[in-house]
This record gives C-alpha cells, sequence and structure tokens, in this order.
C-alpha cells in the first residue's frame, strides 16, 4: 500500500466523520462530564465519530488507538496504528468556539508518518505525509519559519492561558494567540497559518500525532520542551509537553525560551 493510499483514506475517514457531525449543532449540544482526565466534557458526537472513524480506517494487522475507546493493547506490537480523537477541543464545541477539528494520524513503527485534521465549523482539510507534503484545502502549503522571533505567532492552548500559565511570556517577543484543539494548532502550523505552537501541560498521543504527522510533512521540528526526541506508541500514551514549529523557529524557542 502507497502513502498516497493512506492519505486517500484518510480524507475518506474525515469526509464520514463530516457527514456524521451535521445533525450536531456546535454551541447548542448536550454533554457529559468524564469521570477521568480531570472531568473532560463528552458527546454524543465523540461517540459517534469514533465509530464512524474505527469502521473506515483500520484494516486487518492495523491497531487502534482513540480517545473514545478502550486501549486495545495489541497496538504495543502493531507496525501500523492508527490515532484518532474523533473531537479535539470538546469544550470548543460544546461552547460553539470554532476551534475544534477531527483528528486522524498514522503511525508506522511508532513514527507519525500521515496525518488529517479537519475542521467543521472553518472548513478546513488538513493532510499530508512526508512522501505527499502537506495540503490545505487541496492546495499545496508549507512551513512559516522566519527564524526572528519577533515575526513569529506562537498559538497557546486556551485552556492554559485561562489558568495563567502562560504570563511568563508576557515579555517575549513573539506574539501569543489562545486557540482550542491541539491538533487544530498543529495542523495550523503545518500549513504556514502561524509560525509555531508549544504546550504546558501534558498531552495525549490522539491529540497530536495527526497534527505531528503534518508538521514533520511540512519540514518541521517536533520536540519535547528540552529538546529531546518525542516517541510515540508507548504503553502510557501521555506526551509531557510539546514544541512544533520550523527549524530556525524552534531553535530559537528552544534556545531562549524553553529549555531551561
Amino acid at each position: 500500500m502507497s502513502r498516497a493510499d493512506d492519505i486517500e483514506r484518510i480524507r475518506t475517514g474525515l469526509q464520514a466523520a463530516a457527514r456524521a457531525l451535521k445533525p450536531f449543532t456546535p454551541g447548542d449540544i448536550e454533554f457529559e462530564r468524564k469521570e477521568h482526565r480531570g472531568g473532560d466534557p463528552v458527546t454524543e458526537a465523540d461517540l459517534v465519530v469514533d465509530r464512524v472513524l474505527r469502521e473506515a480506517l483500520p484494516t486487518d494487522g492495523e491497531a487502534w488507538l482513540s480517545e473514545e475507546s478502550a486501549d486495545d493493547r495489541v497496538r504495543l506490537s502493531s507496525r501500523r496504528v492508527w490515532v484518532v480523537d474523533p473531537i479535539d477541543g470538546t469544550r470548543e464545541f460544546v461552547e460553539g468556539i470554532p476551534e475544534w477539528c477531527v483528528s486522524v494520524g498514522l503511525l508506522e513503527d511508532g513514527e507519525p508518518v500521515a496525518g488529517g485534521i479537519y475542521n467543521p465549523a472553518t472548513d478546513e482539510l488538513m493532510l499530508g505525509s512526508k512522501e505527499t507534503g502537506v495540503t490545505y484545502n487541496g492546495r499545496e502549503a508549507g512551513l512559516s519559519d522566519p527564524g526572528d522571533l519577533s515575526a513569529v505567532s506562537v498559538l497557546a492552548s486556551r485552556s492554559e492561558t485561562r489558568r495563567g500559565e502562560w504570563k511568563r511570556f508576557e515579555g517575549a517577543p513573539f506574539q501569543v494567540r489562545p486557540c482550542g484543539s491541539v491538533a487544530y494548532k498543529l495542523a495550523l502550523v503545518s500549513v504556514g497559518r502561524v509560525e509555531a505552537t508549544f504546550t504546558l501541560v501534558p498531552k495525549h498521543e490522539w491529540d497530536v500525532v495527526a497534527g505531528v504527522a503534518l508538521v514533520l510533512a511540512a519540514g518541521g521540528v517536533v520536540t519535547h520542551a528540552d529538546g529531546s526526541a518525542v516517541r510515540f506508541n508507548q504503553e502510557k500514551p501521555l506526551l509531557p509537553n510539546l514544541v512544533a514549529a520550523g527549524p530556525r523557529t524552534s531553535a530559537e524557542l528552544l534556545s531562549s525560551w524553553l529549555n531551561d
């Protein structure tokens, strides 16, 4: 199977997810609180999209990891693993803020090799792999990587910003812009709509695999805040933090602001 086939499967899965979401209205939807993960909201839409993507994506010999499915440990010995967040940014989805998305990523031997992210609220589709490059609504796209931090915008977690966790960057030369879904933030970096994003609190693999695949496909760099490599398909799929940007911008952020 070629990488182009993988991208087409991701596209088809995201299209099916978009159709499944049509009956739901962002900002006017019932939700429950999960007993774990800090009481994060979950809606019927999350569960419907999870089922749709699971039917569309894995084939024989491929494993599955999703926020809304029980963790099947067979993934740890599988070469190809689909990593999915049916709705990343459910808080924004519930509140009617257009910063949520459907996120589909593919790991091969623990490496993010292909990804697709669709934001139904803005009708933005980002697809990519190292072999095919990255597209934004069907057009070739790429990073914005000025290196000079005064020309850099960094997308920050809306939740982290509300909690005051980004106050230490008030004197930074780069502009900080709050945004919801981390998958969406990574996708926007990959297509040059913004220069960088980084997280200050742990994120699950399903939050970021698709976006990381897109950033890498665009020639970007994704590391932890100390500059170390990120490893995926771990027994506990939780990452302490992430930094994503073009090579020059990443180097400046790591040396000046993140690698204390």
